[in-house]
């Protein structure tokens, strides 16, 4: 039996439907098991074992509101350092098997130079996260690996999907709403689809199945390849409009950080190397830019318009 937790998030509710579609036999919770309350999760862990051996947990639940972490720290640190640990507890008591999931905002976001250019994220560069949100979901990491070091961390970044708000939903509503919209041309990354570290994750699960078992430890998982946020909402109108999905013209416009000031600075390089999760379970990960005409193309199905 796997517990999905976090299971109507964006992450968690994709990771439903591909758990279902692979026949595993899960249970998912989202805020009714508080998971700042080890009893709620221990009494929850309880009931799923009598039933059946718990043997995964999936922690897909976090605070990743990253500017109002800044005046909303106590209930943020709950949900992404003390809920990550009583998870791991939980996961230490009943002899699971924890997949957490992390972010790239562990890292501060300035990138590592080799060679006169930056490299990728590895998962043993050093940390040093910025503002509330990546300081906490730092700590939560070390929480889990301290609880239970059965445990595999996967850090993931720039994730959108069909399930809860992202930067593609909000990217295709304003340009059938405006005639220009702006977007920062300082900022690099790896947009992710939800679906694609869906399937990863239950990847993982299955390995052991197969007598290939992933071993501990930290993960890094996006897309492939590496844009800016501006090139990212440029790929977005013109898939958009090949697919119907909007409707009128609209500019693109680069701009700098520095015209949307916010509380937290927002990672200029984010990029993360995805060598080690290749090797673990032997996967290709598709480009960035494929997986996001098959989330328009479905999309585009889903409302009626191809």
């Amino acid at each position: 039996m796997l517990w999905l937790i976090g299971n109507k998030g964006m992450l968690g509710t994709e990771l439903s439907l591909v758990l279902e579609k692979r026949g595993v036999s899960f249970t998912g919770t989202d805020r009714e098991v508080d998971i700042a309350d080890p009893a709620a999760l221990a009494s929850f862990a309880e009931t799923c074992c009598r039933k059946e051996a718990l043997t995964w947990i999936v922690n897909c639940a976090a605070y990743t509101a990253v500017d109002k972490a800044e005046d909303d720290q106590d209930f943020c640190r709950r949900l992404n350092v003390e809920g990550p640990g009583n998870i791991a507890r939980i996961a230490q008591s009943t002899g699971a098997r924890l997949i957490h999931i992390s972010t790239d905002y562990v890292f501060d976001g300035r990138g590592i130079q080799e060679g006169g250019s930056f490299r990728p994220y590895r998962e043993t560069d050093e940390t040093s996260p910025v503002g509330v949100y990546g300081l906490t979901k730092r700590d939560g990491e070390q929480a889990v690996l301290e609880n239970n070091p059965r445990s595999c961390i996967v850090r993931t970044a720039w994730l959108y999907g069909r399930h809860g708000g992202n930067f593609v939903h909000t990217m295709l509503r304003l340009m059938n709403e405006r005639d220009e919209v702006k977007v920062v041309n300082d900022q690099r990354g790896s947009p992710t689809w939800a679906q694609d570290l869906a399937e990863t994750l239950a990847a993982i699960v299955a390995a052991e199945t197969q007598d290939r078992q992933v071993p501990w430890g930290i993960y890094h998982y996006t897309n492939e390849g590496s844009i800016t946020w501006f090139d990212f909402a440029r790929e977005i109108y013109n898939q958009g409009r090949r697919f119907g999905l909007i409707k009128s013209d609209c500019a693109v416009r680069p701009c700098t950080s520095a015209e949307f000031p916010a509380k937290v600075t927002r990672p200029a390089y984010s990029v993360l190397d995805k060598t080690k999760i290749r090797a673990a379970l032997g996967i290709g990960i598709p480009a960035w830019d494929e997986s996001l005409v098959r989330y328009l193309e479905i999309r585009a199905k889903q409302e009626g318009l191809a």
